[in-house]
C-alpha cells in the first residue's frame, strides 16, 4: 500500500501543504498497485450551507503513474443529490480513449477500516477512466444529517479516504515531462527584484517590479506604464498608488507573477479574512485582474452569513460581481421573514437599495419563486 498524500480543506479553502511530501506522493507503477489519499475537511459548518452543485477540489496527487484529484460537493453535485455529500475521484490528465485506466475504487471515512481492506476493494466494480469518462464517485455518499449525527464528524471536522487499486497500471514512461514551473521562476524575479525597472509606492512601502510583466497581465497596467494614462504622481521615480493598503498591493503583485490566489500574511479571525478579501476584490477590479476578482468572489461566497451578507452584497453590486451577488440573494432567500426584515432595516441595506434598486427587485423575484 502506498500513501498518496493529504488534501486539507478549511472553511471551504484548500490549504497549502505543510511540506511537499504531505501533498504529493509518486510511487513506482506496478500491476495491481494500491494507493490511498485522504481529504480532510475542517470547518464543516462553514461549508454545509454552500449551494447545490458547489464543488471543492482537493490537491493533485499521483497514483499508479497518473495524476488524480479528489472533489467533494457539500450539498450534492446534482439537484437529485441535494442534502447529500457527493465525492468523486477525477483523472487529472489526458489518456488515450483506446487505453483507459482501469481501477478499483472505494470511498470511506477514516474510521471505516473494514471498507479499506484490499479484498473488499477488489470486490467493487472496475472503473474505466478515459477521454470520455475522467471521473467516478458517489453522488449520494452520505446524507448531511446522517453525517452530523455520526462519529465521523469530530470537532467540526471529518476525513474521507479514497483507496485506489490500479488494475492495469501503466509502465513508467521513458521520458517524463515535468510540470510547468514558470510561476515559480517569475515569482523568483519578484522576490529577488532582478531586472526590476519600475517602482511603486503604496503607503510607506515601495515595490520594485518589472513593467513588462505587469503590462502583459493587466490592460490597466499596460495603459499606465506604456500609454498616456497615469495614476498618482511619480515622485523620485516611484509611481504612487492611492487608496490601497500595502499588503493588498503586495497580494496583487503575487497574483500577477504567479497566477495563484494569494494568501493572507497573518491568519486571524474570519471577519479579518472577509475584510482582506473585500479589499483584494476591489484592487483586482481596479487593475482589471478578472481571474483574481472571480477567485475573491468564490472565497467570499463561503463567508456569507447574517453578519456579512449586506457588506458582501453591497460590494458585489458596486463591482458588478454577478455570481457573488446571486450567492448573497440565495442566502437571503432561505431566511425567515423576521430575519430578513432585520437585515432590510439596516443602514447597509438602505444604502444598497438606494444605489442599486435592482437588488431589491431580484430579491423579491426570488422570494416569489420560493412561494
Amino acid at each position: 500500500m502506498s500513501f498518496a498524500g493529504v488534501s486539507v480543506v478549511a472553511n471551504g479553502r484548500l490549504l497549502k501543504p505543510a511540506s511537499a511530501a504531505s501533498a504529493i506522493y509518486s510511487g513506482t507503477a506496478s500491476s495491481g498497485s494500491r494507493w490511498y489519499h485522504q481529504l480532510v475537511v475542517e470547518g464543516y459548518s462553514r461549508v454545509k450551507h454552500l449551494p447545490n452543485g458547489h464543488r471543492i477540489k482537493g490537491r493533485s496527487f499521483r497514483a499508479g503513474g497518473y495524476r488524480w484529484i479528489l472533489e467533494f460537493y457539500p450539498n450534492g453535485d446534482t439537484f437529485k443529490a441535494a442534502g447529500f455529500i457527493s465525492v468523486y475521484l477525477v483523472l487529472d490528465q489526458d489518456v488515450a480513449l483506446a487505453q483507459p485506466v482501469k481501477a478499483f475504487l472505494e470511498f470511506s471515512f477514516i474510521n471505516e477500516l473494514d471498507r479499506q481492506e484490499p479484498a473488499y476493494i477488489r470486490e467493487t466494480e472496475t472503473v474505466d477512466f478515459s477521454g470520455g469518462c475522467i471521473s467516478w464517485g458517489r453522488s449520494c455518499f452520505i446524507k448531511r444529517e446522517d453525517l452530523e449525527m455520526s462519529e465521523h464528524l469530530n470537532d467540526d471536522c471529518f476525513t474521507i479516504r479514497c483507496d485506489i487499486i490500479i488494475a492495469e497500471a501503466a509502465a513508467a514512461p521513458l521520458i517524463e515531462v515535468p510540470p510547468s514551473n514558470i510561476s515559480g521562476h517569475l515569482n523568483h524575479l519578484l522576490v529577488t527584484k532582478v531586472g526590476a525597472d519600475v517602482m511603486f509606492e503604496v503607503g510607506h512601502e515601495t515595490f520594485a517590479v518589472h513593467r513588462c510583466v505587469l503590462a502583459s497581465r493587466s490592460a490597466v497596467f499596460m495603459a499606465e506604464l506604456f500609454g498616456p494614462m497615469k495614476e498618482g504622481i511619480a515622485t523620485a521615480g516611484a509611481i504612487q498608488i492611492q487608496d490601497m493598503e500595502p499588503n493588498v498591493f503586495k497580494a496583487l503583485l503575487s497574483f500577477v507573477y504567479t497566477d495563484l490566489m494569494p494568501e493572507m500574511e497573518a491568519e486571524g479571525e474570519a471577519s479579518g479574512e472577509v475584510t482582506w478579501l473585500q479589499h483584494l476584490l476591489v484592487g483586482a477590479d481596479r487593475f482589471d485582474l478578472q481571474r483574481l476578482k472571480l477567485m475573491c468572489e468564490e472565497r467570499l461566497s463561503a463567508h456569507i452569513d447574517l453578519s456579512s451578507v449586506t457588506a458582501i452584497l453591497g460590494l458585489a453590486a458596486q463591482h458588478h460581481c454577478r455570481g457573488l451577488k446571486e450567492a448573497c440573494l440565495e442566502f437571503l432567500k432561505v431566511q425567515s421573514a423576521a430575519i430578513l426584515g432585520g437585515v432590510m432595516a439596516t443602514s447597509d441595506w438602505q444604502h444598497i437599495s438606494a444605489t442599486d434598486p435592482s437588488v431589491l427587485n431580484e430579491l423579491i423575484a426570488k422570494l416569489a419563486s420560493k412561494a
